[in-house]
């Protein structure tokens, strides 16, 4: 999974970046502070596997991960080339989904881009770059779906798809938050349009904010998500920070001392795997034990097709055993004599936690 950090200068994209990924992006108190993209892979941890190892006794433990770009703040007329403009809206296009930062905290000692912070105007002042962004592009498409019109009157259907696509962009709605037919949600799809992709909002708070519900501020941010369909984790990049210098042992006591339930990595992970309708299923052995990260629906050829194309190509069947019932049983010997190990088809929907193992032709 590909996830872009986004949000106005000086929101705190970098610190929770830092803290998230341990990369040591440069974070300061001035505008344009990150000019190219930094690039941070975090291992998503899943004691599954960590049981699964010492159940194998596995050579190697491969987890699943999570790559991280944080890119440089967008101001008001980035997509005229405003700032360092259309660059980072290039570097947006790249992720499959979106974490726009968003400041919910007051610090005189911290600049903020418009003199102070105000969620609504800082969320609009982003989607609205990022619709005008948009709009360049259906733009274009109208005009050439236009000409090819007139050899093509089949086209017509496609025509009246971009130009209802383009009328909501004009109203300031995201492409995300309107409503199309399957076909026509497909034909969106090949636009790679910014306003299409599913956003987490990171409200980020003080550290004396942190284990609140809301403040005044988080409270506006869940509103604007409601209405769009998007999520929300409230996360304070401070406490992030303080948590990455410590160890795993004193992280979870200071997590409980600050009543905040998990870490913001741990949200970030969560939101992103539920916004991306993403699940993980297992492949388990002496040489190694695996997550493989797949979409939620996902049938079995496609499964393996993660694992390898030849496997999704040559496919045969899947035998599978949920991870519960494998440990319940102790061992896949134990577990196939009860009869709990199934033979499934290329119409089986693979479910999250399925340990699997592939039969296939070459």
């Amino acid at each position: 999974m590909k996830i872009g950090i986004v949000g106005l200068p000086n929101v705190g994209k970098s610190t929770l970046f830092n803290a998230v990924t341990k990369a040591g992006a440069e974070a300061a108190n001035y505008p344009f502070c990150t000019i190219e993209p930094n690039v941070g892979v975090v291992t998503v941890p899943d004691e599954r596997l960590d049981v699964l190892h010492k159940l194998y006794d596995s050579k190697k433990t491969i987890y699943t991960t999570i790559e991280f770009f944080d890119i440089a703040g967008l101001v008001k007329g980035a997509s005229k080339g405003e700032g360092l403009g259309n660059k980072f809206l290039g570097h947006i296009r790249e992720a499959y989904a979106i974490v726009h930062v968003v400041r919910c905290f007051e610090d005189p000692n911290v600049v903020h881009v418009s003199g102070s912070p105000d969620p609504a105007s800082d969320i609009e002042t982003i989607n609205l770059e990022l619709i005008f962004s948009d709009l360049e592009i259906l733009d274009r498409r109208i005009d050439k779906t236009q000409k090819a019109l007139k050899g093509d009157k089949n086209l017509q259907k496609e025509l009246d798809v971009l130009k209802k696509l383009k009328a909501g962009l004009e109203s300031g709605l995201p492409a995300r938050s309107q409503e199309f037919s399957e076909d026509e949600d497909a034909l969106i799809g090949t636009l790679d349009l910014l306003t299409s992709k599913p956003v987490i909002y990171a409200a980020n708070v003080a550290e004396a904010d942190a284990a609140l519900a809301d403040n005044a501020y988080t409270a506006k941010v869940r509103e604007i998500a409601d209405v769009e369909g998007a999520d929300v984790v409230v996360i304070s990049a401070k406490v992030e920070a303080e948590l990455a210098e410590l160890e795993d042992d004193e992280k979870e006591i200071f997590i409980e001392e600050l009543g905040i339930g998990e870490s913001g990595l741990d949200k970030l992970i969560k939101a992103s795997s539920h916004l991306l309708r993403m699940i993980s299923f297992l492949t388990a052995g002496a040489p190694e034990v695996r997550a493989w990260t797949i979409r939620r629906g996902a049938k079995a050829p496609e499964a393996a097709g993660k694992i390898h194309s030849d496997f999704e190509k040559g496919f045969i069947r899947a035998e599978t055993i949920s991870y519960e019932n494998l440990i319940a049983c102790g061992s896949l010997a134990a577990a196939r004599e009860k009869g709990l190990i199934r033979s499934e088809g290329k119409e089986y929907v693979v479910k999250d936690g399925d340990v699997i193992h592939f039969l296939f032709n070459v």
